[in-house]
């Protein structure tokens, strides 16, 4: 071995970078990835209320159950235009449209709008509905580039209604995430089991 290469540094060598270069960059993609898993939080959270039995998290359906008791559905109608930005509820059915005692009450309160965008917590909005004399209304620019889960509740929440609002839609039909299906939505209707012919099956050809 010549005293040129008993002298040389062994950082001169290709192989030697490989061999600390590997796991090196693998501590540090491992890193940069535990610290944006850290600021993303993980899943958004649910805004729904959740209760607990033997260990397994199920969601509270009460307010769901009353709404569909008192069979109520309504409208939700997106106004974007260059003059108006505003959303309107409109009363479809149940109790919004029942006897004039019982209608009043349940219309003359302010509702709670939850706007949940589908996957960012942070863009989540929740507007209050003021009453008018067709329904409730707000001013608001809803972006129409993707969908948006939708929840109206009155103060304290005592019924719920829910839709998702697909991107570029311009209305869309609450109801209640239980109970009866949805005004327009067709009902299932069993097809008639066919009759066996009483006329006896003719005789085969000689």
């Amino acid at each position: 071995m010549t005293a040129s290469e008993r002298s040389a540094s062994p950082w001169r060598n290709p192989m030697v970078w490989l061999m600390v270069g590997f796991p090196l960059a693998a501590v540090v993609a491992g890193t940069a990835t535990l610290v944006i898993a850290i600021r993303a939080g993980g899943n958004d959270a649910s805004t729904d209320d959740v209760r607990r039995t033997a260990q397994i998290q199920t969601t509270e359906l009460g307010p769901d159950e009353r709404a569909a008791a008192l069979k109520l559905s309504a409208v939700l109608s997106v106004h974007n235009t260059d003059g108006e930005a505003a959303l309107e509820l409109l009363p479809a059915t149940g109790a919004f449209v029942g006897t004039p005692e019982q209608s009043s009450k349940i219309r003359a309160q302010p509702l709670r709008l939850l706007l949940q965008h589908p996957t960012l917590a942070e863009e989540d909005r929740e507007l209050r509905l003021l009453p008018t004399a067709t329904g409730w209304r707000v001013e608001h620019a809803l972006d129409p580039s993707h969908d948006w889960r939708l929840q109206v509740m009155p103060e304290g929440g005592a019924w719920r209604l829910r839709a998702r609002l697909p991107a570029g839609q311009r209305g869309v039909l609450l109801a209640p995430a239980v109970g009866e299906p949805a005004v327009g939505e067709p009902e299932s209707v069993p097809t008639a089991a066919a009759k066996p012919s009483a006329e006896p099956a003719p005789a085969p050809a000689k």
